[in-house]
C-alpha cells in the first residue's frame, strides 16, 4: 500500500467509503476497499471507526446532515412563519429528489444503509421535526396558527408530507402530477395551521 501524503481523518474516510458505496454498493462494499481506496492500511481506518457498522452509520449520518442542514437555515429566517413552512417542505422534497435523480446509486445505497440499526435516522428526523416545530411555534407566536401543540403538530405536518422525502416513495417523485399533488398537500396542511377568524 503506497503512504498517503495527507492526514488521514475521518472527514477523509467518510469521503472514501461514499465513492466505494457508490461504486460497489452496501452489499459489497468493505472497509478493506475504503483503506484502498486511501491508499492505507484497514487498522487505520478502523482506528476512526471501531467497526464497519460504526463506519457506515457515520456516513449515513453525514449524507443526512446535509439535508438537515440546508433546511436549518429556512427554519431560522427572519420570515413568515408560513412562508418559512412552505420553503422548507419544498427544499426538504427538492433536496430528496435531487439525491435520487443525480446520484441514483448513492442514494440507493442510503436507501438500504438507513434500513439498518442505527441511530442516525431518529437522530435526522427528530431534527427535522425540531425544525419544524420551531416554524410552528413562532407561527403560533404571531398569531398566524391556532395550533395548540406545536410539537405535535410539527410531527403531523411530517408525516402527511411523507410521500414527498421518505426514500420509499422515490419512484413516484418524477411522476406526472407529483409537483400539483405536493403542492395540494402543504395548501391543506397550511389551511389547517392557520389560526381561524
Amino acid at each position: 500500500m503506497a503512504p498517503t501524503s495527507e492526514t488521514l481523518t475521518a472527514e477523509r474516510i467518510l469521503e472514501a467509503t461514499e465513492e466505494v458505496l457508490r461504486r460497489h454498493g452496501p452489499a459489497k462494499a468493505t472497509v478493506v476497499d475504503v483503506a484502498r481506496a486511501l491508499g492505507v492500511s484497514h487498522g487505520s481506518v478502523y482506528r476512526h471507526f471501531r467497526t464497519k457498522a460504526a463506519l457506515r452509520e457515520a456516513v449515513t449520518k453525514r449524507w443526512l446532515d446535509r439535508t438537515s442542514g440546508q433546511l436549518s437555515g429556512i427554519a431560522e429566517a427572519d420570515r413568515v412563519p408560513e412562508a418559512r413552512l412552505r420553503d422548507w417542505l419544498a427544499a426538504l422534497f427538492a433536496a430528496k429528489r435531487r439525491k435520487a435523480g443525480e446520484d441514483p446509486e448513492l442514494f440507493a445505497t442510503y436507501t438500504v444503509l438507513t434500513g439498518e440499526a442505527g441511530t442516525a435516522v431518529g437522530e435526522h428526523i427528530t431534527d427535522l421535526e425540531s425544525q419544524l416545530t420551531r416554524i410552528i411555534q413562532a407561527g403560533v407566536e404571531t398569531g398566524d396558527f391556532a395550533a395548540t401543540d406545536a410539537e405535535a403538530s410539527a410531527r403531523a405536518v411530517f408525516q402527511a408530507t411523507g410521500r414527498f422525502h421518505d426514500p420509499c416513495y422515490a419512484r413516484e417523485w418524477e411522476e406526472p402530477g407529483t409537483e400539483a399533488d405536493f403542492a395540494a398537500v402543504v395548501d391543506l396542511l397550511v389551511q389547517g395551521l392557520r389560526r381561524t377568524p
